[in-house]
């Protein structure tokens, strides 16, 4: 059975084209008001972006869709989890802090911001899931408990991932950080030969797992909680994953734990993916680099899958852009993700999201 994903393209010559009526429209041609009943408090998943970075969706192209859950006579709430590597949203204080810099309040974004995992993250809701590493997932409280959500996802690259998109969004971004640790378990390993020593590792890890004396010495994997920060900020690129061991794995993790994170929404659920500022990190780093391809437009769906697919299809049939960290891909249907990241396989989300029953790849792209 085909998915259908609705798209509008980035360009607008009219008022009636600019990006708030575009998410209005497509709002309805994906048909989200039939996700949504009257009355419901509805989670509209997001993500507030680490202080310094400025890629994340931005609060004002939100509002249109909570005017349109508000329209419904439901009642939405903003919402995220606190992370597991520490920085500005590794607390409900400081993450709502962050979220309102940004401009994550109901004046902008219209609707008020919750932490879906409480004041220190232990607010969460074991789901039973049919899967191979996990049979139960920890589930932020306020996102378990809402009635229906609308997951708004910023679509670009991720390592280990290959891209963070709607599946990752579900995943990790609507995990406590306990369930974020049970997805990771994935830990470095490291090339003394290539260590310079300059210490950048050992400043930067929010866990203290690293010890630097004139080169790499010790990984206590005791403390690492596998987030990479260390690969994406070594200079010499002395550390790495088992890309072919572990990273497959967490990526299956990744996708169960989307799945639990839609458990008893059985259609209560919609998507928007944002194809703006495809940068070659997460939101959560606090910096935001140059779109590796140009901007693209924005995708709705009932399916998380089959959104996902659609925009990975999209990012790769573009010409990749120049002064990017785009290294290799940079041709019209080469894969973009590997292009930053080369031993990334983006499209394990997809097929292991597919076989669990998550949603489908095969997709029909409706343009409006």
């Amino acid at each position: 059975m085909t998915s259908n994903v609705y798209f509008a393209g980035i360009r607008a010559r009219t008022p009636e084209d600019n990006k708030q009526n575009k998410i209005k429209r497509l709002f309805d041609a994906a048909g989200l008001a039939q996700v949504i009943t009257k009355g419901d408090l509805v989670a509209i998943k997001i993500h507030f972006g680490e202080h310094g970075n400025d890629s994340y969706v931005n609060p004002i192209l939100v509002r249109p869709i909570s005017e349109k859950v508000q329209s419904i006579g439901a009642k939405p709430f903003l919402t995220d989890t606190n992370t597991l590597y520490g920085g500005s949203r590794a607390n409900a204080v400081d993450h709502l802090q962050t979220a309102e810099d940004h401009g994550f309040c109901r004046t902008v974004a219209g609707a008020p911001a919750i932490i879906a995992d409480g004041l220190r993250g232990d607010f969460y809701s074991e789901i039973n899931v049919p899967g191979k590493h996990f049979q139960r997932v920890k589930i932020a409280g306020e996102i378990a408990f809402a009635d229906s959500m609308i997951v708004v996802s910023h679509f670009k690259a991720h390592l280990p991932a290959g891209f963070g998109g709607a599946i990752k969004n579900l995943g990790m971004g609507c995990a406590s950080p306990l369930g974020k640790a049970e997805q990771h378990s994935t830990r470095p390993i490291f090339n003394a030969d290539l260590c310079s020593g300059c210490g950048t590792c050992m400043d930067n890890c929010p866990n203290h797992a690293i010890t630097v004396r004139k080169q790499i010495t010790a990984i206590n994997y005791d403390l690492c909680t596998g987030c990479g920060k260390c690969l994406r900020l070594c200079p010499s690129h002395a550390l790495d994953f088992d890309w072919f061991v572990e990273v497959p794995p967490f990526m299956e993790r990744m996708t169960e734990y989307a799945l639990g994170a839609v458990a008893g929404k059985e259609g209560r659920v919609g998507f928007f993916n944002f194809l703006i500022n495809i940068t070659p990190d997460c939101d959560c780093v606090p910096w935001s680099d140059a779109s590796i391809v140009p901007d693209i437009g924005i995708l709705a769906s009932t399916d998380p899958v089959a959104i996902d697919q659609a925009s990975y299809d999209l990012v790769n049939r573009h010409t990749g852009l120049a002064n990017s960290a785009l290294q290799t891909n940079h041709e019209q249907g080469r894969d973009k993700f590997q292009g930053v990241w080369e031993s990334t396989h983006g499209s394990i989300q997809m097929d292991y999201g597919e076989k669990i029953g998550l949603g489908k790849k095969e997709y029909r792209l409706i343009e409006i």
